[in-house]
């Protein structure tokens, strides 16, 4: 038996509200496709770095992680997302602003 999967706008309007809570600036800067556009995070260190994470399934144990798409140059990072968009219009983008890099995505409901 399958499990039901949030769709992206849900899960997105979710995530934005945990990051709120937590008083962590976020912003839609894509939106994709609000049932089942993929979803890139783009953690923003407000120093010129950057980072963008992607969900990977891991199809030997049916796991969903965040994985690392790209680090580095902020620029640089913005340019593989921009990238990424022109592979698939339907996905979102999340930046998420925070100097002690806190992304929430390794918390209990956001992780899996």
């Amino acid at each position: 038996m399958s499990l039901a999967r949030l769709t992206a706008d849900v899960w997105v309007g979710a995530y934005l509200t945990r990051l709120r809570l937590m008083d962590i600036p976020a912003f839609v800067v894509a939106k994709g496709d609000l049932t089942a556009g993929a979803i890139l995070i783009k953690m923003n260190t407000l120093d010129g770095k950057a980072t963008a994470y992607q969900r990977s399934f891991d199809i030997m144990t049916g796991d969903r992680n965040w994985v690392i798409l790209a680090e580095g140059d902020e620029r640089d990072v913005d340019a593989s997302l921009s990238k990424q968009r022109g592979f698939d219009p339907d996905l979102w983008v999340i930046e998420v602003e925070d100097r002690q890099g806190r992304h929430l995505l390794d918390e209990p409901g956001l992780s899996e």
